[in-house]
């Protein structure tokens, strides 16, 4: 039986970074974590020591005898708002003021998270995460904490967590010794601005469908053209607006 990765707690004002790539979450669902990350890839590199997660449950940190998080929004409206005061107090007990990582909160409003974001991330020290629930956090404390909105989509999710959980595989697939051969990423979809060309193998045919010629001619000059023209094609019929993107670069 596959042992569980062991996911750290760190405690109040760190001052230091371990040396591989540290990952701090901040959530009301800390059961939601490691989840599928410490499944695979993800889950081995955890447990190799690749990259470290650490998960603070917010509500360590609420308020009076139920430890609220939460009030109603000021100018009255629907559902309620997690408090500046308590994010705060929860961030400040365990992540230090000169912490280098980049303290970002998933929301639906935030800037879309592309593959050029992640790259950078993950060739940084880690990253800290929040996940929001409810109607989201008072705007303050996105302020003055530094936090940066990040979406990975136009669609509301129920809270933060798996918008969480995306980033962070995103990143740590990156991370050297995780995804084994390096080279395995480099043609893959958003790598070089193109979506990914299409892959076969093994049966030869399959429900009178043949693998392309060209890709048994062991030419390979012939097999890097066809790829390049069909991942351009992909492309241009499902997402042009890469291409556009790509032309104004």
């Amino acid at each position: 039986m596959m042992k569980t990765p062991r996911i750290a707690a760190r405690s109040p004002a760190v001052a230091m970074i371990d040396a591989c790539w540290a990952a701090s979450v901040f959530t009301l669902f800390p059961a939601m974590f490691p989840g599928p990350l410490g499944q695979s890839l993800a889950g081995e590199g955890l447990r190799q020591g690749r990259w470290s997660l650490s998960i603070h449950d917010i509500r360590d940190h609420g308020l009076g005898r139920h430890r609220a998080v939460d009030d109603t929004p000021a100018g009255g409206g629907p559902g309620m708002v997690i408090r500046a005061d308590v994010l705060a107090a929860s961030l400040d007990a365990s992540i230090a003021t000169d912490d280098p990582r980049p303290r970002l909160l998933m929301s639906p409003r935030g800037r879309p998270l592309t593959q050029s974001r992640v790259r950078a991330l993950a060739q940084g020290p880690g990253a800290v995460l929040i996940c929001g629930r409810f109607e989201g956090f008072d705007e303050r404390v996105i302020t003055a904490r530094g936090l940066e909105e990040v979406s990975i989509g136009d669609y509301i999710l129920s809270g933060g967590e798996i918008a969480s959980l995306v980033v962070l595989d995103a990143c740590v697939r990156l991370l050297p010794g995780v995804m084994g051969k390096e080279a395995s990423g480099e043609d893959e979809s958003f790598e070089r601005g193109l979506l990914e060309y299409p892959h076969y193998t093994r049966p030869r045919e399959w429900e009178g469908r043949t693998i392309p010629e060209v890709l048994l001619s062991g030419d390979h000059a012939r097999i890097r053209a066809w790829r390049e023209a069909e991942a351009l094609r992909i492309t241009r019929e499902r997402r042009p607006d890469l291409l556009e993107t790509a032309r104004k670069d």
